[in-house]
């Protein structure tokens, strides 16, 4: 049953649990993101505000400033009381997004991890919006500009989910066997060319460089910016 599973079988008590390896990976980048944010934390601390930032303070300064912007143009004053949510969920997002390039497939490439992501963003937003609306306001909502509009507008509603986990699976999932492709494209002509083609690998780095970096920043970049806008417009005007 196991026998083509990429990934490790855990035996406990008679029963199999199967964990796949993108599961693994996304479990690795959690660890290490955790101890870089509580190394972070500790650095900020101990930081003596009279001085210029230098070092990890440095970094961590332009990368919260990076997510308070991303996050600040879809939620405004609510900026503060969710960034320390989505700012977290962007990095994980983007480590991962960008583990394609320690040659591991990234777990953003698997639809499962991705869907419970998107699950997890659209919860968020329907939680806040009957918070924020209470039920008949939901349900009018679904009624605006006009009633025959309903059931496109529930529609609609329900199937952000999909879109999310979709365009991200599709992209980071569609870079990753390109690049499976043109290292298996160029295995072949190296054994035509008798080890000549082995120069072909020259125009790798550019290829990860669109697929893996590029691709990764600007997934990460568009997953929270929708997620955000829509969390937003539940909230309501400032």
């Amino acid at each position: 049953m196991y026998e083509t599973f990429d990934g490790i079988v855990i035996h406990l008590a008679g029963f199999e649990l199967a964990i796949h390896t993108s599961v693994l990976v996304w479990l690795g980048i959690c660890l290490a993101a955790g101890i870089m944010l509580v190394a972070a934390g500790r650095k900020f601390k101990k930081a003596d505000i009279s001085k210029a930032p230098g070092g990890m303070v440095l970094v961590f300064e332009q990368i919260v400033g990076l997510l308070t912007f991303i996050v600040g143009n879809s939620l405004g004053k609510n900026t503060r009381k969710y960034l320390w949510f989505y700012g977290t969920c962007m990095i994980l997002m983007l480590m991962s997004n960008l583990s394609g390039l320690l040659g591991v497939q990234p777990p953003t490439s698997n639809l499962s991890v991705n869907v419970t992501l998107a699950l997890t963003m659209w919860l968020i937003i329907q939680t806040t919006s009957l918070k924020e609306k209470g039920l008949m306001g939901k349900i009018k909502g679904w009624c605006e500009p006009l009633w025959p509009l309903f059931p496109l507008n529930v529609l609609g509603d329900f199937t952000l989910p999909l879109s999310l986990s979709l365009r991200l699976f599709g992209n980071l999932l569609g870079g990753t066997i390109i690049m499976g492709l043109v290292y298996s494209l160029f295995s072949a002509l190296n054994s035509i060319l008798n080890g000549l083609g082995i120069v072909l690998l020259a125009v790798t780095p550019f290829l990860h460089a669109y697929f893996d970096i590029f691709a990764g920043f600007i997934q990460t970049y568009i997953f929270f910016t929708i997620a955000t806008f829509f969390l937003g417009q539940e909230l309501g005007e400032e």
